[in-house]
């Protein structure tokens, strides 16, 4: 939003993208649809400088898994009902343009954990890691290693996928405690991954890991994990990270104990791509998986409010990419393993009562790196001087008014390359053409630029050839 409190060109951009989601062409319209069938007014996001919290905040970090941009009824599913969801956003801030630090799900893990392009890791270039050889390194810095030597408690709970045993793990990265699973996927009820191995994990930094038997439906067990968690009564500030996997493949919904017997079949069977249910799901399970994510962060949400730390916990819940088969997109092109916009906008609330007013909606482009700058800052710990961040920290935007400052977000993975500086975006996908948008009148990536526009696409080329330049090269093959 401009100084004066109109409209800037931007966001205008984010709400003629977010039609959609919003049903909405100006500030101040009616919002986003609930579940009830109603909506609510949200107004452009405007920080409450006048506030100061009396500590540091606790720290919900929420991820879905596969989540597409529009698979929320606050942002536009026409059938997807997600009533918790939509009341956080009500509570808090919608975010329009947030972006993943990639299109898969270990690449953007790496850039929000270390808060780095996730090609400066060696394992950060598995897109996404599939065995054991690479991971993310014990030794370098991360969000929990950063905030747990600033005083914080921090726990790791549900997907991991940076790496597997013996040398990667949450208790190996900042993680003091950590209950859930290492790898990519897993069936829900009997925790069986990709190879058809168990999959489903116990540890803290005394004790190591070890396999937990429980063989419930995945996304209940977890959920009661964190309701535990958040419920208990700290002596330090907490940072959480609750990585449900739902609704990524396997499309097994709670209580579909048939099909879970069909996959877990075929995976001892030796079928090596049973977990990817490529004859499986539909729109009507996706919505129920959807729904279940929906009502097991209310449980969550539910209990932070009982443990009275609600007020003085900061809640981000948000997607590791754009979504997959049965994701509804809309108007973006693409989808999860791309870098047009459906595969890598990501829907993004935040909610911090303390420090932020609710009912807002944010069209400021930005992406996973900069929430590792953000939470950082808000904790009061810094980031290590041998290890320089990639993301802009958020806090002078959402607690100062500060406006956001001018750069570019980033994108590369193998054969792709996306750059987005304001409005315009430069584009080369796996068909080797260079491509320019104008996001702001072109949020769907269809009238290519780039014959019209030579000197910006030259421009935006050479700024993403420079940044590639300081990253580790792919390994060959």
């Amino acid at each position: 939003m401009s100084p004066t409190g109109g409209i800037s060109r931007r966001t205008f951009g984010g709400l003629v993208g977010a039609t959609a989601a919003a049903g909405t062409l100006a500030a101040g319209a009616a919002g986003p649809a609930t579940a009830a069938g109603t909506t609510h007014r949200e107004r452009p996001f405007r920080a409450a400088t006048g506030r100061r919290a009396a500590r540091r905040p606790n720290i919900l970090f929420i991820l879905g898994d596969d989540l597409g941009w529009a698979d929320l009824s606050s942002y536009g599913s026409p059938h997807i009902r997600t009533p918790h969801l939509d009341r956080l956003a009500r509570q808090g801030v919608r975010f329009t343009q947030a972006y993943a630090g990639s299109s898969t799900c270990s690449p953007t893990r790496f850039s929000l954990y270390t808060g780095r392009f996730p090609g400066r890791t060696e394992g950060g270039l598995a897109e996404p890691i599939a065995d054991r050889s690479v991971g993310l390194e014990p030794d370098h810095p991360t969000l929990a290693s950063l905030l747990r030597d600033a005083g914080y408690a921090t726990g790791l709970i549900g997907k991991w996928h940076c790496g597997y045993l013996p040398d990667f793990s949450p208790t190996r990265s900042g993680w003091e405690t950590f209950f859930g699973n290492f790898g990519g996927a897993l069936e829900y009820y009997s925790k069986l991954g990709l190879a058809g191995e168990y999959d489903l994990y116990e540890g803290n930094v005394t004790e190591g890991d070890a396999e937990y038997r429980d063989l419930r439906y995945y996304t209940r067990i977890i959920t009661e994990r964190a309701v535990d968690f958040v419920g208990g009564r700290q002596a330090r500030p907490w940072l959480l990270n609750l990585n449900f996997t739902t609704p990524h493949w396997p499309w097994i919904a709670d209580g579909d104990e048939a099909a879970s017997a069909d996959v877990v079949r075929r995976i001892k069977a030796g079928d090596r791509g049973a977990l990817q249910h490529r004859d499986g799901g539909s729109l009507a399970k996706y919505q129920e998986m959807v729904e279940d994510l929906d009502r097991s962060v209310g449980t969550v949400l539910a209990a932070l409010k009982r443990s009275g730390q609600e007020r003085d916990t900061l809640v981000f819940f948000g997607s590791d990419n754009g979504g997959e088969r049965w994701s509804y997109n809309w108007p973006l092109s693409g989808n999860k393993f791309t870098l047009q916009e459906g595969g890598i906008r990501v829907p993004a609330i935040v909610r911090w009562p303390a420090r932020i007013d609710g009912g807002q909606v944010s069209h400021e482009p930005h992406f996973s790196p900069d929430w590792t700058a953000t939470l950082l800052e808000l904790a009061g710990a810094r980031p290590h001087r041998a290890y320089p961040l990639d993301g802009t920290s958020l806090a002078g935007y959402l607690l100062r008014g500060e406006r956001l400052p001018e750069r570019d977000l980033f994108w590369r993975t193998r054969g792709e390359r996306a750059l987005r500086r304001g409005d315009w975006k430069y584009y080369r996908g796996t068909q080797k053409k260079d491509q320019l948008f104008n996001l702001t009148e072109d949020p769907r990536e269809q009238a290519d630029r780039a014959g019209a526009e030579g000197r910006r696409l030259a421009e935006l080329r050479a700024a993403w050839e420079a940044v590639d330049a300081t990253l580790l090269p792919y390994p060959e093959g």
